[in-house]
């Protein structure tokens, strides 16, 4: 298989690389490094069948000839990150919607297969918990930028789907619940990092909120393990699935599991989201994936509990 991996940089598409040149398939990356970074795939240079672009995926013609030569897309490349979100709304708008367009329109000239990266985010403040993928969606107002990206996503999830319906493009949709592990950073606002960083270097660990929120995080190579599996599935075609771990707990919680994992004296601390993010900040209370589709399809099940996701991003940072 030769696939194509925009944003092949980031945290995720990195360990997707790494993963599909262990399985013995090619791969092409692109990504303008906006959030990604070249040291993700780095150790990947002179590996054989890896080849990389340092090139924005709007560019079209750049874009047809690497559509041309993959057999699948993995299309990751996005503007991600509450904070970049917050402060970036137009980047974020413009980046997701235009460049899965660009992406779209070139597979659909050679029916290549794509695989659009979404987010648990599109559910916005819907309290079906958990959420299931025929949910609605409860998105707040557009006064409120906190909803561009999950916007931006469903629109992203709308398009791939008519190209499906119209164009006879085989899509598949993912909507990620939190993917975590190495290489992730926390400079956009991602928690796991952020928290974990603030313990090792003594600094005050920042809960937002009262931190009664809850979440579930996804270990990065549970992930990635899906994404393999589902590209090859042809009944997953045309279909939306939730990737992430059913583990729920309060990001208050999480902060004491980082501390203590770290050893950390670190105090926790919150701050009002108000203060955090702007005046009207609005967040979802839970954020929990059913993912019985996903699960009857390829046997998808997490591996890797939270503890060990832990252990495994704090080895990393100490390491860098």
């Amino acid at each position: 298989m030769r696939a194509l991996i925009t944003g092949g940089a980031g945290f995720i598409g990195s360990h997707l690389s790494e993963r599909l040149l262990d399985e013995g398939h090619k791969v092409s990356v692109i990504d303008d490094l906006s959030t990604g970074a070249f040291e993700n795939i780095a150790h990947l240079k002179g590996r054989p069948g890896f080849t990389y672009t340092i090139d924005t995926i709007t560019n079209e013609p750049l874009l047809a000839e690497l559509v041309d030569q993959c057999d699948v897309i993995f299309h990751l490349a996005a503007a991600v990150g509450v904070k970049l979100i917050v402060e970036a709304p137009v980047r974020t708008i413009e980046t997701n919607v235009h460049g899965t367009e660009v992406v779209l329109r070139a597979a659909a000239k050679k029916n290549k297969l794509v695989i659009i990266a979404s987010t648990s985010e599109v559910y916005g403040k819907s309290a079906d918990v958990p959420f299931r993928e025929d949910g609605d969606l409860a998105l707040g107002p557009t006064s409120k930028h906190r909803w561009a990206y999950a916007c931006s996503k469903a629109i992203d999830e709308f398009l791939a789907l008519a190209y499906h319906r119209e164009k006879k493009l085989p899509v598949i949709v993912v909507r990620f619940f939190n993917t975590v592990g190495p290489r992730q950073t926390g400079r956009y606002g991602m928690v796991v990092p952020n928290f974990v960083r603030q313990a090792l270097d003594g600094q005050p660990i920042t809960v937002f909120g009262d931190g009664n929120q809850t979440r579930c995080f996804t270990y990065v190579g549970d992930v990635v393990n899906a994404l393999e599996k589902l590209c090859q599935e042809p009944r997953a075609i045309g279909e939306v699935y939730n990737l992430g771990n059913e583990e729920e707990v309060s990001i208050r919680e999480l902060a004491e599991r980082v501390k203590a994992s770290t050893g950390s004296a670190s105090p926790i601390v919150t701050i009002p989201y108000d203060q955090a993010y702007g005046s009207g900040f609005e967040d979802m209370p839970r954020r929990v994936p059913d993912i019985s589709k996903v699960r009857t399809l390829i046997g998808f099940e997490p591996k890797v509990k939270l503890d060990e996701i832990l252990r495994l991003v704090i080895a990393d940072m100490r390491s860098r």
